[in-house]
C-alpha cells in the first residue's frame, strides 16, 4: 500500500469514504455487474414494472428471500471493521455507500455517520404510508400463502417493498443532499471498491476532486475516474485498509 495515502489520512482534516459493492465482497456478498453476477444471469425489475405488476412484485420478493438463502448471513469484514476504526478515531465524518447490505452499520458505525445512496435491503417499507416491516415477518406471510400474492403492508394494505432504491426508482433526496454537503466539506475522500459507473452516486467522487480535496481510488480494477484522482491503488481492498491502520491481519 501507498505510504502517501497513509501520509494524507494523516494530514486529513475531514475524510469521506464512499464504499462500493467491492466492499462487502469479503464478506461473500457477490458483486452484481462482475461476470457471472447477478445482473448476468437475470435482469433486475425496473421500479416501475414492480409497481405495475403483481406478478413482478411477486418475482421480486421470490429472488429476494432465494438470495437470502444462498448468502446467509454476511458479516463485516476486516475492511468494514478498518473503516468503523477510522469513524470512531473522529477521522471519518461521514461514510457515503452504494452498498445496501447493513454492513457498515453491523460493523459499529453509527447510523448518523452513514449516507445511503441505494438504500437498505435489512428491512422493507410500505410505500404508500412508510411503515417500517421486518424481512421475517414478511417472508413468513409470503412463504404461508405458498408465494401466490405479494406482500402487503399490515397498517394501509399499500404495496411493500425493501428498503431499497431500484432502478428508475427516484435516488433519496434527504441522502443526496447529505452526500453532498459531506463531500463538499472533505479534505480527502477515498473511493472504496467501487466501479465509479453508476451515476448520480459517482458525482460525488468528481465533486470532491473539483471542490479541491485529494481523491483516493481504492479497488481491484481500474475504474473510469482513475484519471481524475490524486491517487489510484489498484489491490486488494481488505488487507490495503488493514496496512493503512497497520492492523494485524
Amino acid at each position: 500500500m501507498s505510504a502517501t495515502l497513509r501520509q494524507w489520512v494523516h494530514e486529513a482534516e475531514n475524510v469521506v469514504i464512499f464504499t462500493g459493492a467491492g466492499m462487502s465482497t469479503d464478506s461473500g456478498i457477490p458483486d452484481f455487474r462482475s461476470p457471472g453476477g447477478v445482473w448476468t444471469r437475470m435482469a433486475p425489475i425496473m421500479f416501475q414494472d414492480f409497481i405495475a405488476s403483481e406478478e413482478n412484485r411477486i418475482e421480486a420478493w421470490r429472488r429476494k428471500f432465494a438470495m437470502a438463502d444462498e448468502l446467509g448471513t454476511p458479516q463485516p469484514n476486516d475492511g468494514h471493521k478498518a473503516v468503523a476504526q477510522l469513524v470512531a478515531g473522529g477521522k471519518v465524518s461521514a461514510v457515503i455507500t452504494q452498498n445496501i447490505d447493513n454492513l457498515h452499520q453491523d460493523s459499529g458505525i453509527a447510523e448518523d455517520k452513514i449516507i445511503e445512496l441505494h438504500g437498505n435491503g435489512s428491512y422493507a417499507v410500505c410505500l404508500d404510508c412508510g411503515l417500517r416491516h421486518e424481512l421475517n415477518d414478511i417472508r413468513s406471510a409470503f412463504e404461508g400463502n405458498n408465494m401466490a400474492a405479494a406482500p402487503g403492508c399490515q397498517n394501509c394494505g399499500g404495496m411493500v417493498k425493501t428498503a431499497t432504491i431500484s432502478f428508475g426508482q427516484s435516488m433519496p433526496e434527504d441522502q443526496m443532499k447529505r452526500a453532498e454537503a459531506a463531500t463538499l466539506s472533505c479534505d480527502l475522500f477515498i473511493a472504496i471498491g467501487s466501479s465509479l459507473q453508476v451515476f448520480p452516486a459517482a458525482g460525488f467522487p468528481v465533486l470532491a476532486r473539483h471542490n479541491g480535496a485529494r481523491l483516493v481510488i481504492i479497488n481491484r480494477e481500474p475504474t473510469e475516474l482513475d484519471d481524475t484522482a490524486s491517487l489510484v491503488i489498484n489491490e486488494e481492498i481488505t488487507p490495503t485498509l488493514q496496512e493503512l491502520l497497520k492492523l494485524d491481519s
